[in-house]
C-alpha cells in the first residue's frame, strides 16, 4: 500500500511517497503550511535521513528506492546519478557515456528532468560538461543552494566539481 507524508526543508514542503517495496517519490509541493502529521513506518527513515541531509549531517542516503515502471533508460540514468558523490557533480554527457551511448546526452537531461526522488537520486549533481549549471525541475537557484550546501568552498565560487 501507498504511504504518503510530508517534509519541511529549508527550499517548502515536500512529499514522500512509498510503500513496503522502497521510497517512489520525494517532490516539493506547493503546500502552505506544510502538514504535519504522524509519518507512516515506511517513510520514517527517509524523512530522518533527509533532515540529517538539509542540517548537513548527512552525505549518503540509505534508503530502499522503487522507480516502479519507469523506462529502463531512466531508471538505468537515475542508478548512475546514485555513485555521483556527495559534494562532487557529473556531466550529462559522462552519463550517456558511462551507459554506452555518447550521443544520448538530451535523453539523459529528460531522464533527470523526470527524477520522481528528489535530493535522494541527485539529478541536481549533474551540470553541462562546461561546468555551467543547466536544467533543474525547480529551477537553477534551488539547484546552486543544494550544490553550495553540499560544497560550499567550491560552489560559492562557481567552480568546477567534477
Amino acid at each position: 500500500m501507498l504511504e504518503k507524508t510530508y517534509f519541511l526543508s529549508p527550499f517548502g514542503c515536500f512529499e514522500i511517497q512509498g510503500s513496503s517495496l522502497g521510497i517512489s517519490s520525494v517532490k516539493l509541493v506547493d503546500k502552505k503550511p506544510c502538514p504535519a502529521g504522524p509519518i507512516p513506518e515506511v517513510l520514517r527513515d527517509c524523512v530522518v535521513q533527509l533532515n540529517e541531509y538539509f542540517r548537513g549531517e548527512r552525505q549518503e542516503f540509505d534508503l530502499v528506492l522503487d522507480f516502479g515502471s519507469a523506462p529502463a533508460f531512466h531508471q538505468a540514468v537515475w542508478q548512475e546519478l546514485l555513485k555521483v558523490s556527495y559534494g562532487h557533480t557529473t556531466t550529462y554527457k559522462a552519463i550517456a557515456d558511462k551507459l554506452g551511448d555518447p550521443k544520448a546526452v538530451r535523453a539523459v537531461g529528460q531522464a533527470n528532468r523526470h527524477n520522481p526522488i528528489a535530493i535522494i537520486v541527485p539529478c541536481h549533481r549533474c551540470i553541462a560538461k562546461s561546468g555551467e549549471l543547466q536544467g533543474y525541475f525547480y529551477g537553477l537557484d534551488m539547484k546552486r543552494q543544494l550544490l553550495g550546501l553540499e560544497n560550499p568552498m567550491s560552489f560559492a565560487q562557481q567552480g568546477s566539481l567534477f
